[in-house]
């Protein structure tokens, strides 16, 4: 079910009391003293990151519930502190193999390397908050070796993919009748948030908490929310201006429902878009253009961070306009274009004069 957004609240504000809210209603299934490490991680964590934390927790307590006897008879929530310094090594490991494949009610779920290595880091912050405490004497989390990261390919749009894509969005040419019937009534929308993320490399988090005082054509520049917490000025060029000016038009003339007000992209129904909607919207333009790429709306930041580093050679401004705190972070995703230019580098620098 949706929830009303309060008249005048920001997006950010909305999710974070609906996080907390979900936060709260986990913590009642955790053992009573993980509420004490919370606490801890208060003023330091995002209310998002929390809520992943107690998910991730919940979890581990549920796997040692359902597969140690001598915990069977006790519920998860009164789980005493000194257990912790009653679980081995070798019961983290077990765990950690556990959700590599495991059925939860009628679902089967499964994690990668990079579920697994989430799940252990929450585990380990959890025993590191207790270990300093001098609350338990032991820290077997840290025994256990973190899950080896593959590396993998960025999916992104080449130039001539992002103009077709961008050309189906305008026309809709490719769409299915249903589709096309949608297409007339949300084109301006979507011409606007596909130029939008492809142009700037925003998330789609970021895309869709947008309000309408939030862009200020004077200096092209659009305030969004970042993950972290911070608000950020991130720029647009004329493409992207144009698209949003004519959007603008059609949205002036929309009466949104009570409490989406401000709400920059609407929904069908006159509410603020979702994530999965424009989650979706995204995968329908895309698959008229390739179908052997997977691609998302992280795929068209990937798009954007590739265009801006070929353009301009500069890690730190992709890092900076992504917002990537760690450079590293941006250095890794596009350490293969870093290669490409070294082997063009290779090829420019002649020992010999033909």
């Amino acid at each position: 079910m949706q929830t009303k957004e309060p008249q005048g609240e920001a997006y950010h504000i909305t999710q974070d009391k609906q996080n907390i809210r979900k936060l709260r209603e986990v913590l009642a299934t955790l053992p009573a003293f993980c509420k004490q490490y919370f606490r801890s991680i208060d003023d330091t964590t995002s209310a998002r990151t929390k809520l992943a934390y107690a998910y991730d927790l919940r979890t581990f307590f549920n796997f040692l519930h359902d597969s140690n006897p001598s915990l069977s008879g006790t519920a998860v929530k009164d789980f005493p502190l000194t257990l912790l310094d009653q679980i081995t090594r070798e019961d983290i490991e077990e765990y950690i193999e556990h959700i590599a494949l495991y059925q939860k009610e009628d679902r089967e779920l499964s994690n990668d390397e990079h579920g697994k290595a989430r799940k252990l880091s929450a585990l380990r912050s959890l025993y590191a908050y207790f270990f300093k405490c001098e609350l338990i004497t032991t820290n077997p989390s840290v025994l256990v070796n973190m899950p080896k990261m593959h590396e993998h390919a960025i999916i992104r749009l080449e130039p001539n993919e992002v103009a077709r894509m961008l050309d189906e969005v305008e026309q809709g040419g490719k769409l299915t009748k249903q589709q096309s019937r949608f297409h007339k009534i949300t084109r301006d929308r979507d011409v606007a948030m596909i130029s939008l993320l492809l142009g700037t490399g925003i998330r789609v988090s970021e895309c869709v908490g947008l309000d309408l005082n939030d862009i200020d054509f004077d200096v092209n520049g659009i305030r969004i929310h970042r993950k972290g917490g911070y608000e950020a000025i991130v720029y647009f060029g004329d493409e992207v201006e144009e698209a949003l000016k004519t959007y603008l038009v059609t949205r002036n003339e929309i009466n949104p429902q009570a409490g989406h007000e401000n709400a920059l992209f609407l929904s069908i129904q006159n509410r603020r878009i979702t994530v999965r909607a424009v989650e979706n919207l995204v995968k329908k333009y895309a698959q008229t253009v390739t179908t052997l790429k997977k691609i998302t709306p992280h795929k068209l930041r990937s798009t954007y961070g590739t265009s801006l580093y070929q353009e301009t050679g500069d890690i730190y401004l992709v890092a900076a306009v992504l917002g990537h705190k760690d450079v590293n972070t941006t250095r890794k995703h596009y350490a293969d274009i870093d290669d490409q230019n070294r082997r063009m580098a290779a090829r420019k620098v002649k020992l010999r004069k033909e």
